[in-house]
């Protein structure tokens, strides 16, 4: 089965080089055109990003972030009215996506109406269309993904593997990654089928069909691929962000990622202080002590001291009554 690399991008990733991501072996781009979730905008840097994209010969999709109110066929319909604006003049070698991840919970029907419509939307409109979403909380809590089948899945999951139950074609596995030419952290996937060569077939996404092929793209479930395995740290600082959960929920979504529980629950105290350090220790200096003689009473050093109060002690053989110095 082949495997592509990619990256989805926004303004929130600052100017990209194109030219040193493309180097870095990145092969495919989801760029965001814009969205609904603060108005409706178009992404301050989506021409420049698409254009930096395709100018290094990167394949090129896009998504568009739909805000909670999009939670009625009516409400899919005017995103993707607002989307295919935005897409209008470009060609797109990967799928078009609504990106649904801010509808509520409370609103699972509505939001799976919305999704349905802005996909045939963007069908009639000659797109080849696709719904992102996370394995948990998206495709399970905020969609009805049994009414889903019929669109392409991008699935969210930050983990070792994808336990996404389903088919789907590309999986984004980490919020942060490094790539060379991108400033900061960057989301890294991976496309589990030759999308360029289903929709330039096809006729999609702008693309003229090419006479007598009738390619399509067969939904597949995918082995997961190895991305680079994360840190103890990174992980912690996911774990903070509560992208794993609580709990036992935590526990067993770490342990079944193939990572040491306790290690990542150890540095996650470490970070929030909640692990016990130990307490800085005080001598006041009396008449006739010298640091050596302190030093051999607290199982330490006179050059540990000295180190710990270097502010204060200038010359070993000199310290004075009444002094209050660290010890440990």
């Amino acid at each position: 089965m082949s495997e592509f690399r990619g990256i989805d991008v926004s303004h929130w990733q600052g100017a990209i080089d194109w030219t040193k991501v493309k180097a870095s072996g990145i092969q495919f781009a989801i760029i965001k055109a814009g969205g609904s979730d603060a108005g409706f905008y178009t992404d301050p840097r989506w021409e420049e990003n698409c254009k930096g994209a395709k100018d290094n010969g990167i394949a090129v999709g896009a998504y568009y972030f739909v805000g909670p109110g999009c939670i009625s066929s009516a409400d899919g319909k005017a995103d993707a009215e607002r989307f295919l604006a935005q897409l209008n003049g470009k060609q797109f070698e990967y799928p078009v996506y609504i990106d649904v991840e801010a509808t509520p919970a409370s609103e699972k029907a509505g939001a799976t109406e919305a999704a349905i419509a802005f996909c045939r939307a963007m069908e009639a409109a000659g797109y080849y269309a696709g719904i992102y979403s996370s394995t948990y909380s998206g495709f399970r809590d905020r969609l009805d993904d049994s009414k889903l089948t019929p669109f392409t899945h991008w699935v969210a999951q930050y983990a070792a593997k994808c336990t996404y139950g389903g088919s789907y074609g590309i999986w984004q596995y980490s919020s942060s990654g490094q790539v060379n030419g991108i400033s900061g952290r960057v989301d890294m996937d991976v496309s589990y089928q030759d999308f360029p060569s289903i929709i330039k077939a096809g006729g999609f996404n702008g693309f003229t069909k090419q006479s007598g092929n009738t390619q399509t793209a067969t939904p597949v479930q995918p082995s997961a691929p190895v991305p680079p395995r994360k840190s103890v740290e990174e992980l912690a600082r996911e774990v903070l962000a509560g992208k794993w959960g609580n709990g036992t929920d935590r526990k067993s979504r770490i342990a079944s990622a193939g990572y040491d529980y306790a290690a990542v629950q150890a540095k996650v105290n470490e970070l929030l202080h909640v692990q016990s350090r130990p307490q800085a220790v005080y001598y006041t200096v009396q008449r006739g002590d010298t640091l050596s003689a302190i030093a051999r009473k607290y199982g330490t050093s006179v050059a540990a001291i000295q180190r710990l109060n270097a502010s204060l002690i200038r010359n070993v053989n000199v310290i004075q009554v009444g002094w209050k110095i660290r010890v440990k």
